[in-house]
C-alpha cells in the first residue's frame, strides 16, 4: 500500500502492530523471534509477537542526533557497539571529529542506562539459526533499522526480516540492501517524511511503557488474543 500524501493510517502502535502482524502470519508457527526496537517499536512488537505466538525481546538501536538538531540524524549505535555513520549527512552538516566523538559517546552512555533498565539480568534471547523479525514502529531514513540488521547479523540469525507498520520508500531501498526482508503495511515518500503523521495518536513512549509490554507479553502469550486486546489500549 503506497501513500502519495501524509495521513494517519493507524490509531496508535498497538493497533499498528495488530495491522503488521496480519503482513508476518507466514511466520507463525516457525522458528522466529521477535526483536522490538524501544522505544517506539516495543509496543508494535508486542502485537506481533503475541499473533505469531513468537518470543519478544529488544535490540537498542538510537539514532545519533545532530548537534542543535535532535530531531535529526547522521547515523545509529546499537547496544552491541555497531555504528553506522551517514557520511553525506556528516558532510553536509560539517561536523568535526569532535563533535561526532561527543554524540556517539553521548549515545551509548543512553544505551547502557536502557540496556541496564530494560534487561537487568535477562540474558538476550538465542537467535543464532533462527529467523527475527524486526519490528519498529517505522522507517523514516532507515539507518536505526540498518545498524539493529547488523547487530543481529553478528549474533548469526539465519533470515533477518525488517518489518514495519510504515516507512518512507528510500528507506525501504536502503534496508533491503541489507535485510533479508522488507515487511510493511504502507510505505510513502512526501516532500517531508515523518513517521507521527501516520498515526492518530503519536507520542514517545517512556521506559515503563516498554517494560510493561514484556509484562503485557508474558501474562497474555498463552491466553487467547482476542480475549485480552481490548485490555491494551496503548
Amino acid at each position: 500500500m503506497q501513500f502519495t500524501r501524509r495521513e494517519p493510517i493507524f490509531e496508535n502502535r498497538y493497533e499498528a502492530g495488530r495491522q503488521l502482524a496480519q503482513k508476518l502470519m507466514e511466520y507463525k508457527g516457525k522458528q522466529v523471534v521477535v526483536m522490538a526496537i524501544p522505544n517506539g517499536g516495543a509496543p508494535v512488537g508486542l502485537w506481533v509477537a503475541l499473533n505469531l505466538e513468537a518470543p519478544l525481546d529488544l535490540v537498542i538501536s538510537r539514532k545519533i542526533p545532530l548537534p542543535l538538531s535532535p530531531e535529526g540524524g547522521f547515523g545509529a549505535v546499537t547496544d552491541d557497539g555497531t555504528m553506522l555513520v551517514n557520511d553525506e549527512m556528516v558532510k553536509h552538516a560539517g561536523l568535526t571529529p569532535q563533535q561526532i566523538s561527543y554524540q556517539v559517546s553521548q549515545v551509548r552512555q543512553d544505551i547502557r542506562q536502557r540496556s541496564l533498565l530494560y534487561h537487568r539480568e535477562k540474558p538476550h534471547t538465542i537467535i543464532s539459526g533462527k529467523t527475527v523479525l524486526l519490528v519498529d514502529d517505522g522507517m523514516a531514513s532507515g539507518y536505526t533499522m540498518m545498524a539493529a540488521v547488523e547487530s543481529l547479523r553478528h549474533r548469526r540469525a539465519k533470515e533477518i526480516v525488517a518489518a514495519v507498520p510504515v516507512a518512507s520508500e528510500h528507506s525501504i531501498k536502503a534496508v533491503e540492501k541489507i535485510a533479508d526482508r522488507v515487511i510493511t503495511c504502507a510505505a510513502g515518500e512526501p516532500i517531508r517524511f515523518y513517521i507521527s503523521d501516520y498515526y492518530r495518536y503519536w507520542h514517545e513512549p517512556a521506559d515503563d511503557e516498554v517494560i510493561q509490554c514484556f509484562r503485557e507479553w508474558h501474562m497474555r502469550r498463552r491466553a487467547p488474543i482476542e480475549l485480552n486486546e481490548k485490555k491494551i489500549t496503548g
